[in-house]
């Protein structure tokens, strides 16, 4: 088979060859091969991308990323080596390019989300590279796309105080002020066990991104409505938060999303969603004047530039800041 039989020949040359003397080499090849049929070229070369993707989804999977990062992965790699029609090793920078601008154009996408595909070929790319399938990957000349930096919105103290007056339940109440008070993540919230809270150290473990494990805290106010919330449930459920109907199963990140979104429609605030508590709680403390190490390990950042990104400290401080230290 055509192809199977030239890929099979750079495979084994590539610790021999850099990029251009590879694709002379295809090209010699392809020459000498010319007038060879094979009906299962297609399916030799879709077994043969399976035969990168999959392990470098495993790799992926080892180092900690979830199932749902994965499909995005898959999906991301997927489409673009169907699109660029080219097995891995054959791609080039040029290929890229082309892929990534002519995306843009089509989705009318952001620079965000064209930067996300970028980050994700590089990794598959450099993956490919650490582990001898390519010479050298063809994303590293395509550099970071510059993207706007927005200070996006967090809730006002008035927001915050509305949502909890109106909650329609005592678990509504309780779920408001976790949230608020912990800045955890909604999918650490969902998966937590009622035995999990530590009440006389108001904290509790969270699983975090990447199966680790870290402390968050929470405050007296949520102790009290936590406490008021288990205490009025009849169920066996061990999850902390569960359904308001039989047969009470644990509640789930869309359970979540939409009751908040519900909230917010009532009380006319705009862009009510789980993640804006975790962002304001971050704010506040930077804008207190918390070491943002310390909010860095409250929200289970492994990079602090992830930190600085969550936490838009306020001008008005910034000028207050800058009358005390400069004059």
């Amino acid at each position: 088979m055509k192809k199977a039989l030239i890929n099979q020949i750079q495979a084994q040359m590539l610790p021999y060859l850099n990029n251009e003397q590879r694709k002379q080499l295809q090209e010699v090849l392809e020459h000498t091969l010319y007038g060879v049929i094979c009906t299962a070229d297609d399916a030799v070369q879709k077994a043969g991308e399976a035969e990168v993707v999959q392990p470098f989804l495993s790799a992926k999977r080892i180092e900690g990323c979830s199932e749902k990062t994965l499909r995005y992965y898959q999906k991301t790699i997927e489409s673009m080596l169907i699109v660029v029609g080219k097995t891995a090793q054959q791609i080039t920078t040029e290929d890229l390019r082309n892929y990534l601008t002519n995306y843009q154009t089509e989705h009318k996408s952001s620079r965000v989300t064209i930067d996300n595909i970028r980050r994700i070929l590089s990794s598959f790319f450099a993956w490919l590279e650490d582990e001898d399938y390519i010479v050298k990957s063809p994303v590293r000349r395509i550099h970071k796309v510059k993207t706007a930096k927005i200070v996006k919105d967090t809730y006002t103290d008035e927001a915050l105080e509305l949502l909890r007056d109106h909650a329609l339940t005592l678990r509504d109440l309780a779920l408001i002020d976790l949230l608020a008070s912990s800045g955890m993540r909604v999918g650490e919230l969902v998966r937590l066990n009622r035995e999990d809270i530590n009440f006389a150290e108001r904290e509790c473990v969270v699983l975090g991104k990447g199966n680790k494990e870290r402390f968050v805290y929470f405050d007296a106010r949520t102790k009290i409505h936590l406490q008021n919330y288990l205490a009025s449930r009849t169920d066996g459920n061990p999850a902390l938060f569960v359904s308001l109907k039989a047969p009470y199963e644990r509640l789930q990140i869309g359970g979540v999303e939409v009751r908040l979104r519900e909230l917010g429609r009532r009380l006319n605030i705009p862009k009510v969603h789980p993640h804006k508590f975790r962002r304001t709680m971050a704010t506040s403390a930077i804008d207190k004047g918390m070491p943002i190490e310390q909010v860095q390990q409250l929200l289970g950042h492994q990079k602090i530039d992830t930190t600085m990104h969550y936490a838009m400290v306020k001008q008005q401080n910034v000028k207050l800041a800058h009358r005390k230290y400069i004059g």
